[in-house]
């Protein structure tokens, strides 16, 4: 299905180290740490945020987009109708994150 243009990238699109799919959106991550959408955007979910940059990995919900940066924070966007797009106060340290339909997931190191 590419009713919204979720399945056609950009024209152009290159340098994209990974990709992730939402319900009806599509991101992807470039290798100069930005991140690219597109698709249905009616909660925001492909609008990325102004300035985001140093993104090591990305993934898509239902309705909304996620990007963890190099210095282990978590950036969120889109639908946030149950926080699924708002990481936790003081959320840092991350190495990995996910996406399912309604929820978001960090990946934390333990402390010794």
């Amino acid at each position: 299905n590419n009713g919204n243009g979720q399945a056609t990238p950009p024209a152009g699109l290159s340098g994209v180290t990974a990709i992730a799919a939402g319900i009806n959106h599509s991101i992807a991550l470039k290798d100069d740490g930005t991140v690219v959408g597109w698709g249905a955007n009616g909660l925001g979910q492909t609008s990325i945020p102004a300035g985001l940059s140093g993104v090591t990995a990305i993934a898509a919900g239902d309705r909304f987009s996620l990007a963890l940066k190099n210095d282990g924070t978590v950036v969120g966007w889109g639908s946030n109708n149950y926080g699924e797009s708002t990481p936790p106060a003081g959320l840092s340290g991350v190495t990995a994150i996910a996406a399912g339909s309604y929820h978001s997931l960090a990946l934390k190191v333990a402390a010794p």
